[in-house]
Formats: C-alpha cells, structure tokens, sequence
C-alpha cells in the first residue's frame, strides 16, 4: 500500500475555489464528485459538509474517500483533486465505492 506523502493537502478556501472553478474535468458518482485541475503540483482536499451529517458520518466519509485515494496513489497523474462527499457514501460498502471512485477516475483522464 502506498502513502499520500507526495501529496499536499489543499487547505485553504482559496485553493479549494481554484480548484472547483478551474477543474479540466468533473465527474459525478451517487457517492462523491470529483474536481480534477491538471497542473504539475500533487494536491488533493476531502470535503464532507454538514448535509453528510454530523461530525463522526462526515469524518467516516472523509476516511472512505482517503482510503480510496491512498489505494490508488500509484495510478494517478500529476495535478489537484478534491473530493466532495455525498450522504450516500455513508450507507454503502467499501467494494462499490472503490468500483465507483476508479471508474470517476477513469472519466476524468486522472489515471
């Protein structure tokens, strides 16, 4: 298993606006949307608002997502990505959201 050391975070209100207004692509799944901005830097940021619930289902779906995105660092091209979460996320298994996130990956020429 690899790390998402090489990664940073995007931390800030204005990187994440960078990202959602200036994506190459977006690609929406029941479960999260995904923001891809192709560029040289590896950035990536988790989002779950309080539509999600409260905070241990929003910390859970945060954990999904960076669970998947640690599984498939390896695969992924240089760039930003966000990953917003969608309440679905949190009544569904592990298996379908991977399935799920490598096919928005896919979609997305992120892989």
């Amino acid at each position: 298993m690899s790390s998402i050391k090489h990664f940073t975070r995007i931390q800030t209100g204005k990187e994440f606006n960078s990202v959602y207004k200036h994506a190459t692509k977006t690609w929406h799944t029941p479960y999260f949307v995904l923001f891809y901005k192709k560029n040289d830097l590896y950035k990536v940021g988790f989002v779950a608002s309080k539509k999600i619930g409260n905070a241990v289902h929003r910390n859970r779906a945060k954990r999904l997502l960076r669970a998947h995105f640690i599984e498939n660092t390896d695969l992924l091209s240089h760039g930003s990505y966000v990953l917003v979460a969608k309440p679905a996320l949190i009544d569904e298994n592990y298996q379908v959201t991977r399935k799920a996130f490598l096919h928005a990956l896919k979609k997305c020429s992120a892989i």
